[in-house]
């Protein structure tokens, strides 16, 4: 087909077209970099059907490190591959300020969203139980580190939503008020994020971008490199 149009192909797949548009209670946004980790996951070798065993081995790793942050060395033990230019590119999208270190928490949420991207709940459930106090609570700043990463992006502004789940004002939630919330609010992203978002620089723009073929968001090459510029970094 691109022989007969005369243009490159592009290195999406179907996959990525229904992580994109999965109809979970995240929409990712168009800017999202969970597109250009889904690809880095396949070229590691991880294979589609054997991931959600592969994530529930390396969320039950990540719940045993005695560290949340790991360097390259580590990453490489903790997934089993050899370090290599794949590698290292997956690493550098959790390089916070490029320290040349990661919160492994973030490999992991990552990973359940390309897994069972319209399975919203369970994401979170997981990364409640990855960030989670002894008394299994969350504060703000966890529940920004964990939707930001969910939904691949450099900044999100999550106070609207706290608050709305944080009815008593404790200062801290768990899974099951946030459960709760998300029960009574099926739309809550739409309503407590991305209305906080427009306009703002984060780019949180959900991805309601022309389908050109009537199904799904323009991979097409020729925009390619604008769908991958928050790829850079997902944290900095």
């Amino acid at each position: 087909m691109a022989e007969a149009l005369g243009v490159s192909v592009t290195d999406y797949t179907f996959e990525d077209c229904q992580l994109a548009l999965a109809e979970g209670q995240l929409r990712l946004p168009s800017d999202t970099c969970l597109l250009e980790f889904a690809k880095l996951v396949r070229s590691l070798g991880l294979k589609p059907e054997k991931l959600e065993g592969d994530l529930d081995k390396y969320a039950e790793r990540a719940m045993k490190m005695k560290k949340e942050k790991v360097d390259l060395k580590e990453f490489s033990a903790y997934l089993e591959f050899p370090i290599s230019p794949t590698l290292e590119s997956m690493f550098a999208l959790f390089d916070e300020n490029e320290y040349g270190i990661i919160d492994i928490r973030e490999f992991v949420i990552a990973l359940s969203v390309v897994c069972k991207p319209s399975k919203t709940l369970e994401t979170i459930q997981l990364a409640f139980q990855l960030y989670q106090s002894e008394n299994g609570t969350i504060l703000k700043e966890d529940l920004a580190h964990i939707l930001k990463t969910a939904m691949g992006v450099s900044q999100i502004n999550v106070t609207h939503l706290f608050r709305a789940v944080d009815e008593e004002e404790k200062g801290e939630i768990t899974y099951d008020d946030f459960y709760r919330f998300a029960e009574l609010h099926p739309h809550f992203a739409e309503d407590y994020l991305y209305s906080d978002q427009m306009g703002a620089e984060s780019g949180l723009e959900t991805s309601s971008l022309p389908a050109p073929n009537g199904i799904c968001t323009d991979f097409s090459p020729e925009n390619a490199e604008d769908k991958k510029k928050p790829l850079q970094k997902k944290l900095n």
